[in-house]
């Protein structure tokens, strides 16, 4: 009987399926990287990464996988003052944009790290560390035969609930009805976590509308908002 892969080995799997879709960069987003990734960025590293170092402070901690082009990130950062949010993005455009809003909106408790994410979890957040997780329309890989490229796979999951406190949430929302059911299924399944509503919950006022839901809500997608807790 074959033995089975271990868990960090599957999870590497699942957030390497994204596509490095490397897009054009704006001359706004290419100064933005040159000027401000220096100073809101943090370097991959395989070391642990002091978050309240990394601030200038001790406050709850926030991660985000894939933010896209930043606008919902950089939204509730600026409602948010009193958290800190530590954002992955693994292409240049999305950075280069959030990066224009942290400039413009003044945001001082945004940092990025732009590698993978798995690695980064991985090597540089100590377990039991963060105060909550957002993955905001992931890519839904909609043909059935990529469905094994999809982000949210149990082993993610559970490498994302070790590093959760207990009591932390993570919040994950989607347009698409059979990604969500997966979800729903996945993070149902993990032993460290709990979910906060019956099946999938209403959207909590710390997410903006995004253009991502505009869209679906074009479409006729209805959109389904995920929250579950770290248990223990």
């Amino acid at each position: 009987m074959p033995t089975p892969r271990s868990g960090v080995e599957g999870a590497r799997r699942a957030i390497r399926s994204f596509v490095l879709r490397q897009g054009r960069m704006t001359e706004a987003q290419t100064r933005a990287c040159e000027e401000l990734l220096p100073r809101f960025g943090i370097p991959y590293s395989p070391a642990t990464l002091d978050l309240d170092a990394a601030f200038g402070r001790v406050a709850p901690k926030i991660l985000e996988i894939g933010f896209g082009m930043g606008e919902t990130t950089a939204a509730i950062a600026q409602a948010h003052p009193d958290n800190d949010y530590l954002a992955i993005e693994v292409h240049l455009p999305g950075v280069g944009s959030l990066l224009q809003r942290v400039r413009d909106l003044a945001l001082a408790n945004v940092r990025i790290i732009r590698h993978d994410a798995v690695e980064v979890l991985e090597h540089m957040i100590a377990p039991s560390s963060l105060d909550g997780v957002h993955i905001f329309f992931p890519d839904p890989w909609p043909k059935k035969r990529h469905h094994k490229r999809r982000l949210v796979q149990p082993p993610l999951v559970h490498l994302l609930a070790t590093r959760m406190k207990p009591g932390a949430y993570l919040h994950l929302a989607t347009d698409w009805e059979d990604y969500a059911q997966q979800m729903l299924l996945v993070l149902s399944e993990e032993p460290l976590l709990a979910n906060t509503s019956a099946d999938f919950a209403a959207r909590p006022e710390h997410r903006p509308l995004t253009k991502f839901e505009r869209r679906g809500q074009r479409l006729g997608h209805g959109v389904r908002d995920l929250i579950f807790r770290r248990v223990g």
